[in-house]
Parts: C-alpha cells; sequence; structure tokens
C-alpha cells in the first residue's frame, strides 16, 4: 500500500513460485528496483561470510578448532577459536559499541576491519564472557573472519568472496561494497519516511555487513547450501547445527546461520539483517 521499495523471492523445492520488485534504489533519480538491482543484505551477509571459511576448511586451509591468534599477529584473546567467531561465542568486545566509546576511535573517522582489530590490541577492550561459555550475536566476530580469510588467501575480502563463493555459485549481481569506489553508486538506503538513511563511521567494514545481491542470487546461494557439490555433506552438518543451549528456547545458531530446531526434530535455517534501511 505505501509502495515500499524492495525485492521479493519465494521457491519452494528448487523453483520460484513467486517473485516481485517495487520502488527506487535511488529516490531522487526515480531508478527502479529491478531483478538485477542489488540491495544492501545486512547481516545475511554473515552467511556468505561462512561460506567462504567453510570452503577453507574444506580445503584444509583452516581448522575449526584453530585459535584467532595463529592467524592474526598480536590478537590478544588468546582462547578465542575460528568455531568460536562463527558461532557468535567468542565473548569478543563489540565492536559496534567500542567504536562510539572516545577512549578508543573517534567517530568522525571511518573505521576499517583493521582499525577494529588494531583497537583490539591496542586498547584491550573488556571481553565480557570466556569464549565457548555464551551465545552473543556479535559483529565483531565476522569482522575478525573476514581479515582471516584476507590473511589466507592474500587476497582482499571482497576478491576473496567474488573467488570462492560468487563465481563459483553464478550470483552474478552479488558483490562486497568497496566504500571508495562504491558508495555513490550503489542502491541508496532511506528511513521509513522515506528520508535518506546517510553512511556513518562503521559503513566501511564487511565480513559483517555490506554485501549487495538480489533475490535471484540468494537463491542460487541457498540452492547450493542444500547441494553436496558446492560443500561436503559432513562439513555441512557440522555447521548448520545448534551451537547454543544454555538457554531453553527453539532459537539457535549454527556456524553463520541462525535456525529455529523444535523437539521432534524439525528445524529452519534462516538469517535476518538490521542495518541501514
Amino acid at each position: 500500500k505505501n509502495k515500499a521499495s524492495g525485492s521479493f523471492l519465494v521457491a519452494q523445492n528448487g523453483k520460484i513460485l513467486y517473485e516481485n520488485y517495487s520502488g527506487y534504489s535511488d529516490i531522487k533519480k526515480q531508478t527502479p528496483i529491478t531483478a538485477e538491482t542489488p540491495l544492501h543484505i545486512a547481516s545475511i551477509s554473515k552467511v556468505l561470510t561462512s561460506l567462504a571459511v567453510l570452503k577453507l576448511v574444506e580445503n584444509k586451509k583452516i581448522k575449526l578448532n584453530d585459535k584467532v591468534e595463529k592467524y592474526l599477529t598480536g590478537f590478544p584473546y588468546k582462547e578465542v577459536s575460528i568455531e568460536d567467531l562463527l558461532s557468535h561465542r567468542s565473548g569478543l568486545p563489540n565492536y559496534l559499541s567500542f567504536s562510539e566509546d572516545k577512549r578508543y576511535w573517534d567517530i568522525n573517522k571511518r573505521m576499517t576491519n583493521q582499525d577494529v582489530l588494531e583497537v583490539m590490541i591496542k586498547e584491550k577492550p573488556q571481553a565480557f564472557a570466556k569464549p565457548g561459555k555464551k551465545f552473543a550475536y556479535n559483529n565483531t566476530n565476522f569482522v575478525l573472519l573476514a581479515l582471516i580469510i584476507e590473511k589466507i588467501t592474500g587476497l582482499k575480502y571482497p576478491q576473496a568472496m567474488d573467488y570462492m563463493v560468487f563465481k563459483p555459485l553464478g550470483m552474478e549481481n552479488t558483490f562486497v561494497m568497496d566504500f571508495k569506489k562504491d558508495s555513490a553508486r550503489v542502491s541508496k538506503s532511506y528511513y521509513y519516511n522515506g528520508n535518506e538513511w546517510n553512511y556513518d563511521h562503521l559503513d566501511m567494514t564487511y565480513g559483517d555487513k555490506n554485501i549487495y545481491s538480489t533475490p535471484r542470487d540468494l537463491f542460487k546461494m541457498d540452492m547450493a547450501m542444500y547441494s553436496d557439490k558446492f560443500l561436503p555433506k559432513k562439513l555441512k552438518e557440522k555447521a548448520w547445527k545448534g551451537y547454543s543451549y544454555e538457554s531453553p528456547g527453539v532459537k539457535n545458531y549454527g556456524l553463520g546461520m541462525r535456525m529455529m530446531e523444535w523437539g521432534n526434530g524439525n528445524k529452519i535455517l534462516y538469517h535476518n539483517g538490521l542495518w541501514h534501511g
């Protein structure tokens, strides 16, 4: 009724049942959203980051129980593992919070992944839990995973994702935003009242967010996640199971994947995203 700007696709058993596109990727320029218009997918980016990490595990470049300090020199939170990052059980401080603390960062400057790591090394913001003890959804985990992907592959995260995930899955309209090159051209974000949602000091970090994609490309990713051609069955069984059972309830988190698990054995895998717009 309010002519929301967005993209919508429903599929079942590999068949698209319904899709629709409405509104604008740029309201001022009246640029319409089409099936080929990449939109910011926010934290659904975490699913794609986790797929890249799992490809590295499959190819024996990395182990889930490896400690983060093995790959990020000087990392001071000694017991945190790759698996802790993927499952949000690291107990690490959240950079969304410490970036707004004047002791650690000036919010007039845009923060990069490397900046996040350097603040953690230099200032050692307080961890809130021991690793592996408690689930807490935390963007820091996936910012660090992006740095680890870069360290192992020798590629910048946008290029590594293109090489390991987007191109192999045929995700032709999916990319990681390079802020300096792309921020002026990508689809804009808007508040509910239609006002533009401007960039801020956290818009240069990636791994946790900043992937732009389309429903059709995400459908290709979804198909790949259920196929044994992209990742081996044993690894997927490890990734798409719950890791956090200290609190009762059906909601859980695997390795880069949200889920609901019921007592009768039924399970739904999903992920939502909440960034600009």
